[in-house]
């Protein structure tokens, strides 16, 4: 049944879209019926729990880490995670960036954007983003390579807001891809769409789509 929902998935993905199944909560024996139908990227929200499982499934997992992600919790995920989505603040990219350099590594990161209405959802503003990315602060990060923008949309009914909502973060991220980060050829990420509004992301032009419910709900 896993398995079969995965292979649904993918065959409706355009060449250039991954599938992230997200993993939490799932048992190794539920993420490994995932895995043996050919899943390779898997998302997971919990710094803990994340690292509890890298340390128990197959090392060529490919390991991204899509959830707030508390300062204290960094070096559970650093060094693991093949991309963190999840950098909402100026704070968190910093003490990554230190993380990093102890272990002598280069950690690759999305900005995650703040697109939806939902006051409770973290992210960046496009003007903070912007203020940002054109400090001293952040020109000093020699530890982590940024790879592009996550968002997600409001949790509503209505397709057009969350069409919308996809379609202003897609216009940001080429105006970044285009400007200041039109030298870093690893900026080529755009991280949107979960288990409701994948089409549509995919649509806008999302990159990687976190899909959890899809994949292992009953």
């Amino acid at each position: 049944m896993i398995g079969s929902k995965v292979k649904n998935i993918k065959e409706r993905l355009p060449v250039g879209v991954e599938l992230v199944a997200v993993s939490k909560w799932q048992t190794i024996d539920t993420i490994m019926d995932a895995y043996h139908a050919g899943q390779r990227h898997f998302g997971e929200n919990r710094a803990v729990e994340f690292a509890e499982k890298v340390g128990q499934l197959p090392p060529n997992i490919v390991w991204h880490f899509i959830g707030h992600l508390q300062t204290n919790k960094v070096k559970l995920v650093v060094g693991k995670a093949e991309l963190i989505h999840s950098i909402d603040s100026e704070r968190l990219l910093l003490v990554i960036n230190d993380e990093a350099q102890k272990q002598g590594i280069t950690q690759r990161c999305l900005f995650q954007m703040h697109i939806a209405v939902e006051e409770s959802k973290f992210g960046f503003s496009q003007e903070e983003l912007s203020c940002f990315i054109n400090s001293s602060n952040f020109a000093k990060l020699k530890n982590v390579q940024i790879c592009g923008l996550m968002g997600m949309a409001s949790f509503v009914k209505n397709e057009e807001q969350i069409r919308a909502e996809f379609r202003s973060l897609k216009l940001y991220y080429d105006t970044l891809q285009q400007s200041i980060f039109s030298q870093n050829h690893h900026f080529y990420h755009l991280s949107m769409g979960m288990s409701g509004d994948w089409p549509i992301a995919v649509e806008e032009g999302s990159t990687l789509v976190r899909v959890g419910s899809s994949i292992f709900s009953l």
